[in-house]
C-alpha cells in the first residue's frame, strides 16, 4: 500500500476502459471530448485541452484559480508519484462534473506544440 498525501492509503489500481468510458458519458453533453491512454493512465480532453486526469479510477483535476468556487471543499489529492496535489472530482455528481469540464475547456491552456 502507498500513502498518497491527502487522499488516503489505497492500493493502487490501473482505471478500467468501463470507468474512463463512465467518465466520458458523465460529460457528454459537452462537445469535443475524447480521451487518450497515456502512461497506463488516462487524460480526457476538452477542446484539445487537458481537463481530467484519471488514474486508479479516480478523476483528478488541476487547481486553477478559475475553479476555486467551484472546487472549494473538494477533497484533494496526487495522482501519483511526484505529481503536484490535484482536486479528486465527483464524477458521479455529473452536472459538477459537465461545469468543471467546460471552465477548463475554455480556460485551460492548450498544449504546446512539439517541436519536429
Amino acid at each position: 500500500m502507498d500513502f498518497l498525501g491527502v487522499f488516503c492509503y489505497h492500493q493502487k489500481v490501473a482505471t478500467t476502459i468501463d470507468f474512463i468510458e463512465y467518465v466520458c458519458e458523465q460529460i457528454a453533453d459537452i462537445e469535443n471530448v475524447r480521451y487518450r491512454k497515456m502512461f497506463g493512465e488516462y487524460m480526457v480532453y476538452v477542446n484539445e485541452r487537458p481537463a481530467l486526469l484519471v488514474c486508479d479510477n479516480t478523476v483528478f483535476v488541476k487547481i486553477a484559480p478559475y475553479l476555486d468556487g467551484l472546487m472549494d471543499g473538494a477533497e484533494r489529492g496526487f495522482p501519483y508519484n511526484g505529481a503536484k496535489e490535484h482536486y479528486i472530482l465527483d464524477i458521479d455528481d455529473a452536472e459538477k462534473a459537465k461545469v468543471v469540464a467546460e471552465l477548463i475547456g475554455r480556460n485551460a491552456p492548450l498544449p504546446k506544440k512539439k517541436k519536429q
